[in-house]
């Protein structure tokens, strides 16, 4: 009896720190501010309930996850990888890759407050009473989610001292980029082998996969995959992570992985407009002018010349394309990215708003992205594919990199138009010249692979900007005709630190740019090293 009751007395003192954390912001990557230390003793709730279960956290932590990742993706990754353009003439505009140091704390601070909630999860289904292996392992997935996230945004990073203030870490040291990868397969891993077996969970706590945990475990093993081959090129972990990457695939039974977009992770969006209804787009928060963004030349010109079906009114509605792109004049017309102040004029495609898309008013409106169902993307299977068709390039693996790379297409299409004839891709393939050719140089190959994950994975965060700056491709033009780019025409290698590491987290803050190099966003993070 008192075993039990020192498990609840522990479980309540847990959630009085969950409820303190969601109020007192401070407690970022576990910098505390002195005026929170006694906040736990003065701001008790004396009707509310002081538990709660691992079930009843999921959901809003996913919500905020993919929020802060999709809103940060349209403003920065959008920009900074060429799908879209400000067509402001100020100064600060990060499609010519001019951009304030304020840019930083977006993503930090939101990413670390909820990853906060997501260790909780993990804490939670651990105790005994409440013990489960499910929520542990979707606890374990979501956090080299959001921490991969992170650490390839701002390279070293606190983490194994992160969100711990209620332990009374209230600085945080900076862990090595090395370190924190390594530290990620261990808990993939472990969340492989927690989600083996396992039961499914109530299908209303997890808005993703309703429930299904061995879609959980396909997920996880996926992103896996997407870690290994992220660091893959460092020759001091090289051999071992390839050797990994071959166990994963030529285990299927071990390690299950995403084979069909029945297995994308996602969480689909209701078609609210409204931004406080459940489970609305992110993007409803934004104003329709301000949805409405111009699109750029690069972006636009290969799916103009590719006829691709997502701009293809024949798979639209309401006379406009499955993406909601408007047309000019009946073309698709995109901007440069990095055009020089004052050369453009008006008149470019842009994102349709949901109070401008054609047929607004009707049973059947155009389509627009805005209050979308499938914005919501974590992973999906046709990046999982050309992982795959890159490990073959790579003779990692066996089998055919144009199967899987001709199957990464058709997954990218049918993941937006799920009615799309499997049937058609062939004469696809063919009228847009982008069919997979093996007497190509290796780097031929893979920058034609390269380009179509860069379309594949359109919305999923920031992975375009990774995945840029792992492989060098797309090979973005940074010197045409009427473009001004700032930083040497360079892609820039990480955001700044945010101003509440450098000022609430000096000491660790100043250790870590002494090891890692100038807080710059030309110092390359450590997998971006030779």
């Amino acid at each position: 009896m008192f075993a039990h009751a020192d498990h609840l007395h522990k479980k309540n003192i847990l959630m009085k720190s969950i409820k303190i954390k969601l109020v007192c912001i401070a407690l970022i990557a576990g910098n505390l501010m002195s005026s929170c230390k006694d906040f736990e003793e003065v701001n008790t709730d004396p009707i509310g309930v002081p538990t709660t279960e691992p079930g009843k956290l999921l959901a809003p932590s996913l919500v905020n996850l993919l929020t802060v990742n999709m809103l940060r993706g349209r403003t920065f990754n959008n920009e900074l990888m060429q799908v879209s353009v400000s067509t402001s003439s100020a100064e600060g505009t990060v499609n010519r890759y001019d951009f304030r140091r304020n840019w930083a704390d977006y993503t930090w601070n939101g990413l670390y407050t909820e990853l906060t909630n997501v260790r909780d999860i993990y804490a939670l289904a651990s105790q005994p009473e409440d013990q489960s292996n499910s929520f542990m392992g979707i606890a374990r997935i979501l956090e080299a989610y959001g921490f991969s996230i992170l650490t390839d945004t701002y390279g070293d990073i606190p983490y194994t001292e992160a969100n711990k203030g209620k332990e009374g870490i209230v600085e945080a040291k900076f862990d090595r980029q090395k370190d924190i990868y390594l530290d990620l397969f261990k808990n993939l891993e472990e969340a492989n082998s927690l989600l083996t077996g396992a039961k499914a969970i109530p299908e209303d706590s997890d808005p993703v996969f309703n429930g299904d945990v061995v879609k959980w475990r396909k997920l996880g093993n996926s992103l896996y995959l997407r870690l290994l081959l992220r660091i893959s090129g460092k020759s001091e972990v090289s051999a071992t992570v390839i050797d990994k990457f071959k166990e994963i695939v030529n285990n299927p039974v071990k390690y299950p992985i995403m084979e069909t977009n029945d297995d994308t992770a996602n969480l689909l969006w209701t078609t609210s407009v409204t931004s406080t209804a459940l489970y609305s787009s992110p993007y409803t928060s934004i104003r329709g002018l301000d949805f409405r963004s111009a699109l750029s030349q690069f972006f636009l010109d290969n799916l103009r010349n590719w006829n691709h079906p997502v701009v293809s009114n024949t798979y639209g509605r309401g006379g406009v394309n499955r993406w909601g792109i408007s047309r000019v004049g009946g073309n698709l017309v995109g901007i440069p990215s990095g055009f020089s102040p004052g050369s453009i004029g008006s008149g470019e495609s842009s994102f349709y708003s949901h109070d401008n898309v054609p047929g607004r008013t009707t049973e059947t409106p155009g389509y627009t992205l805005q209050n979308d169902p499938y914005t919501g993307i974590i992973m999906n299977v046709a990046e999982v594919d050309f992982i795959l068709a890159e490990g073959v390039l790579r003779g990692w693996i066996t089998g055919s990199a144009e199967e899987y790379y001709n199957k990464g297409i058709l997954d990218m299409i049918q993941y937006w138009i799920p009615a799309y004839p499997a049937a058609n891709l062939s004469a696809h393939i063919t009228a847009a010249d982008i069919g997979w050719e093996d007497g190509q140089s290796f780097e031929n190959k893979l920058e034609a692979l390269q380009l179509q994950k860069y379309y594949a994975l359109f919305l999923v965060d920031s992975q375009q900007w990774a995945e840029q700056r792992r492989t060098g491709y797309p090979a973005f033009k940074t010197d045409l005709p009427g473009t001004s780019f700032s930083n040497g025409g360079k892609m820039p290698a990480r955001l700044y630190y945010p101003v509440i590491a450098q000022t609430a987290n000096t000491d660790n803050y100043n250790a870590a740019v002494a090891i890692q190099g100038p807080d710059e966003i030309n110092t390359q993070i450590w997998w971006q090293k030779p």
